[in-house]
């Protein structure tokens, strides 16, 4: 429409109009107001203000934003050229020209547009529109699918009942209580704090790696302090013998999201991925998105380059940042005396910290989380945005952290390829040798993920009994 106007195509723009007032309804279509500075712009805007008048459309003024106050403008050009690979002296380069693409106040709009200030009424009524309330601290956990309609807390227990007498079939009457009585705590806090789908969709999803002969790892982290995910087989480490806590884990006065970091072998971790997928609804299953920040020395180098100063002169500033984790530009001019002193005194590297410091810390680029996972309850755009990679693949547009806040599940699926590499020798082991020799059990004992038979009254890795 704003083309077929600066062709001086006016009815054909208005037939445009009308026909999207028709698609969105009265109420909801508007002719935007735009103004930057650009000559074309205030050729449109003219045009517009007629054809409001002749159809009947309102009007509505907004500002193109880009960065939020005036003087971001150069760091924002220069943030233009890390990204596309240029430098500011190119002159065939993407740029924004003008210095308007901020974020004006309604004075800054009205002395803009003091021709049409029924628009600025109208930005106005349309942000009023757009209120939205976000939720936190309310849990949006999916459901677990109990087989036979029983409920989800009595199947969650007569699991890890089962689980118990697997794992500790030698336990005498004393020790059975003492088991018994934690395994009760547990799972009453599980189930007070609201976790126990949460327990049964970690249950289920590492079922299936076993039963398919995908490797998964013993369990580390807190998690190993909870006798109920020893005893649905989440992790082989026995936390009891080893006196590990569950407050660790979960702990009713400090509310959070319980955290089961799950090792994969990294070959065959997709399939378990695609198993949830599955299960639970390709739209309530995405994995989590990751920004790469721009780091201290990096952050120098991609400046440097931008403003093509000599590459030896860059590298000397860069290298001038201490190897320190979490280190900052700011820090540095504290710690490095030298680095201080040169700024202070040369303008060059002056304009090139100032410039770096700036930028410090923005997001680079957008990947996909190595390990994160996050399964909702209903689909997953009702509650975050989600953004398409050039693979095809989907991610949330929120990291994990502000994910979590939300309420939603994440999972950590890690794909480790010494496990792969374990799970290959076993195999090649198997293959060689007759396993009627005593070292091939020895062999198969120590074997991460299956279970040996229940005959021989165990599970799992360890063969120790319960101390008296």
């Amino acid at each position: 429409m704003q083309k077929n106007l600066l062709r001086g195509m006016y009815e054909e723009a208005k037939k445009a109009a009308l026909r999207y007032r028709d698609i969105f309804g009265e109420d909801n279509f508007f002719l935007e107001l735009q103004d930057h500075g650009l000559p074309q712009q205030k050729q449109v805007n003219q045009a517009l203000l007629r054809l409001s008048q002749d159809a009947g459309i309102p009007l509505v003024a907004t500002n193109d934003v880009h960065y939020t106050y005036a003087e971001d403008e150069k760091p924002h050009d220069m943030l233009l050229c890390i990204q596309t690979g240029k430098k500011l002296s190119d002159e065939n380069r993407m740029r924004y020209e003008g210095g308007q693409y901020y974020i004006k106040s309604e004075k800054d709009m009205r002395e803009l547009f003091p021709y049409a200030l029924e628009a600025i009424e109208n930005t106005q009524k349309i942000a009023d529109r757009c209120q939205v309330e976000i939720q936190f601290g309310q849990m949006h956990l999916p459901k677990y699918a109990v087989p036979d309609q029983e409920e989800a807390a009595p199947y969650l227990r007569r699991l890890c009942r089962e689980g118990l007498k697997r794992r500790y079939p030698s336990a005498r009457e004393e020790q059975w209580n003492m088991l018994e009585e934690r395994l009760l705590f547990e799972l009453s806090t599980i189930e007070s704090m609201g976790y126990v789908d949460y327990f049964l969709i970690v249950w289920d999803f590492i079922k299936y790696a076993r039963d398919h002969q995908i490797m998964v790892g013993p369990g580390r982290g807190s998690a190993a302090g909870s006798l109920v995910s020893y005893c649905l087989g989440i992790t082989s480490i026995d936390p009891v013998k080893y006196q590990l806590l569950f407050e660790r884990f979960l702990n009713p006065e400090r509310v959070s999201m319980p955290d089961i970091d799950i090792d994969f072998c990294f070959e065959r971790r997709q399939e378990v991925i695609d198993y949830v997928v599955e299960k639970y609804g390709v739209d309530r299953v995405v994995q989590i998105a990751t920004f790469g920040t721009m780091a201290a020395r990096g952050v120098i180098r991609d400046v440097g380059r931008v403003q093509d100063l000599p590459y030896a002169f860059v590298d000397g500033i860069a290298k001038m940042i201490p190897m320190e984790l979490n280190m900052t530009l700011e820090r540095a001019l504290v710690v490095n005396p030298e680095l201080k002193q040169r700024y202070d005194t040369e303008e060059e590297v002056r304009e090139l910290l100032d410039m770096a410091r700036r930028l410090e810390g923005l997001p680079r680029h957008t990947s996909m989380h190595a390990a994160g996972v996050v399964i909702s309850q209903e689909p997953i755009e009702e509650y975050v945005p989600l953004s398409l990679g050039s693979d095809g693949s989907v991610t949330t547009q929120f990291t994990m952290t502000t994910l979590e806040e939300l309420g939603l599940l994440k999972m950590d699926f890690l794909g480790l390829r010494t496990l792969t590499v374990i799970q290959t020798a076993v195999r090649l082991a198997e293959k060689a040798a007759d396993t009627r020799f005593p070292w091939m059990r020895w062999i198969t004992m120590t074997r991460m993920c299956w279970p040996l038979s229940e005959r021989e009254g165990q599970t799992g890795c360890s063969s120790w009994k319960v101390p008296e």
